[in-house]
């Protein structure tokens, strides 16, 4: 009980950290009826440098060098991180529900793990496979919507799938960050990454909207849906997640993005009337039940990348 009370802080910070990022996955989709995926990306990420630009100018200058010397790595997190992951959900979400992008999302511990073994020569425990099997039996399950048919034939959710394929991007990201970790300084790195996502982003953003029909809408909600997504979704959850990884540690704090896709369907069913289905209902806990599975083994894989990557990495994840 004094542990409890003494960390309450740090347990609130965490848990409105999630809820934020939950309620992401919603705006998200309530924002693809005025933006299409690529401009509304680069629109969030502009909001976010320009908030935090004018607390961020002297760090830049001051950790300019090191920066600079990894230029390379500081491209590959912009185009895996800020302009890859963002985008593809933002993407997916034309085509999903948001409570199926949020569940299907809570698998990308799993997915670093994997990452890990192969990239890094980080061994994999029993645990960890085991979870990582389950993860994907529940990913299967939501994506196939429970029928054995659909699998069969191959009729899989377009966005659900994208969904993966941002997770890939992010499980990505998160293996670089482990790397350089202790050589690029972490939020001048988030924000410099942030700035070359906005270049990579604002061509493509043009071509979107002069090659296809989609529209950029601009109105009370629209503006209310940046103003989340670049502010709370960039900023205040991100400053909230690292306040209570610093005061009970990043182990402990890991097991908390599971709460992610509990808030997302809660928002989901309240403000955008999508329907609980069975499946994802048994899909997520599956999911969920493989991500706490591959958490409870120390020196795995992914609790030695949960340190650098669960402070680092939400910042631009959600």
């Amino acid at each position: 009980m004094k542990h409890i009370e003494k960390n309450r802080t740090a347990y609130f910070l965490l848990v409105l950290a999630n809820v934020i990022w939950g309620g992401n996955f919603v705006i998200g989709r309530l924002g693809a009826e005025y933006f299409p995926p690529i401009t509304f990306s680069l629109l969030r990420w502009s909001v976010a440098f320009l908030l935090l630009t004018p607390f961020m100018v002297r760090p830049v200058l001051r950790d300019s060098k090191v920066l600079w010397s990894y230029k390379w790595i500081i491209l590959l997190l912009s185009v895996t991180g800020v302009a890859g992951y963002n985008t593809i959900i933002y993407y997916s979400l034309h085509f999903t529900t948001s409570i199926n992008a949020s569940i299907v999302n809570s698998a990308t511990p799993l997915f670093i793990a994997i990452f890990s073994f192969f990239m890094l020569k980080e061994r994999l425990s029993v645990l960890q496979a085991t979870g990582i099997f389950l993860s994907v039996i529940g990913i299967i399950f939501i994506i196939s919507k429970g029928s054995f048919e659909t699998l069969q034939a191959f009729k899989l959710n377009l966005g659900d799938l994208f969904v993966l394929v941002a997770v890939v991007s992010w499980s990505i990201y998160s293996i670089v960050i482990k790397k350089y970790s202790k050589i690029l300084p972490a939020f001048t790195t988030l924000y410099v990454t942030s700035f070359v996502g906005i270049l990579i982003l604002f061509p493509l953003s043009l071509l979107e909207i002069m090659q296809t029909d989609a529209a950029v809408t601009f109105n009370l909600e629209s503006l209310l849906i940046l103003g989340y997504v670049g502010c709370f979704a960039s900023i205040v959850a991100f400053i909230s997640w690292n306040t209570g990884v610093a005061k009970i540690g990043a182990a402990k704090s890991g097991i908390f993005i599971n709460l992610l896709p509990v808030f997302a369907t809660l928002f989901a069913i309240v403000f955008t009337e999508e329907d609980l289905l069975w499946y994802q209902i048994a899909g997520g806990f599956i999911v969920i039940l493989g991500v706490m599975l591959s958490s409870r083994k120390n020196g795995t894989a992914l609790q030695k990348l949960s340190k650098p990557v669960t402070v680092t990495k939400n910042f631009e994840k959600r």
